[in-house]
């Protein structure tokens, strides 16, 4: 028959005490695992003693915590893979638009550069014409009218200035003398009026 000693009661409560500890710290390391994935955050050793209030060394000791780490971090592996094939889906998705675009502008600017370089022949079709009808001698020819002109239009500016003040000269003359004919019939009318 066995006897309990006094110490065994208090061991099987210290060793329920702990089995109670070491529950509550793999629940906060799932909430912290949880917490992780809804925060979108990486998983690590780190990261998860950090949240869940446990040292890493607990994490590494205890089998339920590192296999949960360890499932949270394959986890997070497929869908950050997951998360990549669907950033590279839509990446390429908008290099394939990008490329599209770029090729719709390249095709638009060489049917402006076309139709620029052909407006440009064009002009400059026009300017030969316009030079082939020009000869030396008819340019020859214009420039000398183009002299002759000027010259006529100086000698007329003197002209015209000239003909102003003799017209400014007349214009005093003739005030002169109505103001001297004003002032001989006022004399002759004064000389009537005595006699």
């Amino acid at each position: 028959m066995s006897t309990r000693t006094p110490t065994q009661p208090r061991t099987a409560a210290a060793l329920a005490s702990r089995r109670r500890d070491t529950q509550a710290a793999l629940d906060r390391v799932h909430d912290a695992i949880a917490r992780l994935h809804r925060e979108r955050t990486p998983v690590s050793t780190a990261a998860v003693a950090r949240h869940a209030r446990v040292s890493r060394t607990f994490l590494y000791t205890n089998p339920a915590a590192r296999s949960a780490i360890d499932a949270a971090k394959a986890a997070a592996g497929e869908q950050d893979h997951q998360h990549r094939a669907d950033l590279d889906t839509r990446q390429e998705a908008t290099w394939r638009e990008r490329a599209l675009n770029a090729e719709h502008g390249l095709k638009t600017a060489n049917a402006e550069i076309l139709a620029q370089r052909t407006h440009i022949g064009e002009l400059l079709g026009r300017i030969r014409d316009l030079e082939a009808e020009w000869t030396e001698e008819s340019i020859q020819r214009v420039t000398t009218e183009n002299t002759t002109l000027k010259q006529r239009v100086r000698q007329l500016t003197g002209d015209s200035r000239a003909l102003d003040e003799r017209l400014t000269a007349a214009r005093s003359n003739l005030r002169f003398q109505d103001q001297r004919i004003a002032y001989l019939e006022a004399q002759l009318a004064d000389t009537r009026t005595r006699q």
